[in-house]
């Protein structure tokens, strides 16, 4: 019996990739999994070791945690799969998984999260924030990366973009059409809890540069809100000393919490800020999912699934200014009319974006390529 793969970068830890490799799964149950290195006791429990195939570089010392020096030798890794017996390869990718190389009939679909952000447009951001020896490396090699990642783009037979961001960014260094749909969000488990909000915003996200946490709290410490920020991550040290230089700041670090408590500040919160340009953005969803607004950065992603003056408002530079100054409009819009932002109108916007909806339309992308495919391959018989 031929057999169906899902393809993934990586499987090390759990994140909103991930949760789409999740889901494919329940479409696809008796799927397997090649991924270039697999970190057994951290996702072991979704992703059970005796699914996952893995790359040779696997074997070599700390992958788990080196993995992504390893760009150079990433497209080798996951070309060297063979998937001559399968006849059906689902790729999910933001690096070099969409790379994989299958039979001319086995239907090849990508899920396109981003392409390369390093290779394309973020290449001189990354560039300017790394060390000498990572810079010597990536004037070295990244023409050539760039180069096979249009190469290996090209054979892709489906493509499907998680935003219409992505699709255009797709169209721009590709050259390829792609079908949208967006990622799973879990709105069944999050719902208004019917009371008034409470006088505090809320940040959920890791600490990591790109994602700016830095101006929600900038901005709550000079208006004097109160903020609660959710998470953890590299940039912790970094956050927590910039809120304490605030001698009256009201800002409180959760560190990791259950998903339980997470809802329940969601829940309660007057808003959640969101300052990074992300892709697509699951918790600014989730947030509306619990009927509560969005401060979000008005690029990326956010554009999709936040409407602005119903279900958030939008701040137009990655600044604390902008960021302040969106506060300042989302409350005076509150005072003008409470009902600017109905928490069921809110939540009920938020189902666009359901699991469910991406069961039905993923399945419906897969099976138009593999359609389209048969088709093409019976007209020129």
């Amino acid at each position: 019996m031929r057999k169906i793969a899902i393809v993934h970068d990586w499987l090390v830890n759990y994140g909103g990739a991930e949760r789409v490799v999740e889901e494919l799964l329940k479409i696809y149950p008796e799927a397997e999994i090649f991924t270039l290195v697999y970190d057994e006791k951290k996702m072991g429990k979704i992703f059970p070791k005796e699914k996952v195939h893995t790359s040779f570089i696997q074997k070599w010392p700390f992958s788990t945690k080196l993995y992504t020096k390893f760009l150079k030798f990433m497209p080798k890794a996951f070309e060297s799969f063979d998937f001559s017996n399968y006849k059906l390869v689902i790729c999910s990718s933001s690096c070099c998984a969409k790379g994989v190389i299958t039979p001319p009939l086995v239907p090849h679909v990508a899920y396109i999260h981003t392409p390369m952000r390093y290779a394309w447009d973020k290449y001189f951001e990354y560039r300017a924030s790394s060390g000498l020896l990572t810079k010597f490396f990536m004037n070295r090699w990244m023409p050539q990366i760039r180069l096979w990642d249009y190469v290996s783009s090209q054979r892709i037979d489906g493509l499907i973009a998680n935003s219409n961001y992505i699709s255009r960014r797709i169209k721009k260094y590709w050259n390829r059409d792609s079908m949208v749909v967006w990622p799973p969000v879990d709105t069944e488990r999050l719902s208004p809890n019917g009371k008034e909000p409470e006088d505090f915003f809320v940040v959920f996200s890791r600490f990591v540069s790109y994602k700016r946490i830095d101006l929600a709290i900038t901005a709550c410490a000079n208006l004097k809100k109160k903020l609660v920020v959710i998470g953890s991550g590299s940039q912790e040290k970094e956050l927590k000393a910039l809120a304490q230089s605030y001698k009256d700041a009201d800002i409180t670090f959760t560190g990791r919490i259950s998903d339980e408590e997470v809802k329940d500040y969601l829940q309660r919160c007057r808003a959640l800020i969101f300052c990074a340009e992300e892709d697509f953005g699951i918790i600014p969803v989730e947030a509306q999912a619990c009927g509560r607004p969005v401060i979000a950065f008005g690029k990326g992603g956010a554009v999709e699934t936040v409407i602005n003056g119903k279900t958030g408002v939008f701040f137009s530079h990655q600044t604390s200014d902008s960021v302040e100054r969106a506060i300042n409009r989302f409350e005076a819009l509150e005072k003008e009319n409470p009902y600017t932002f109905d928490s069921d109108f809110i939540a009920q916007h938020a189902q666009k974006f359901s699991t469910e909806r991406f069961f039905r339309e993923i399945k419906e992308c897969i099976d138009k390529t593999i359609i389209r495919m048969d088709e093409e391959t019976t007209a020129k018989q």
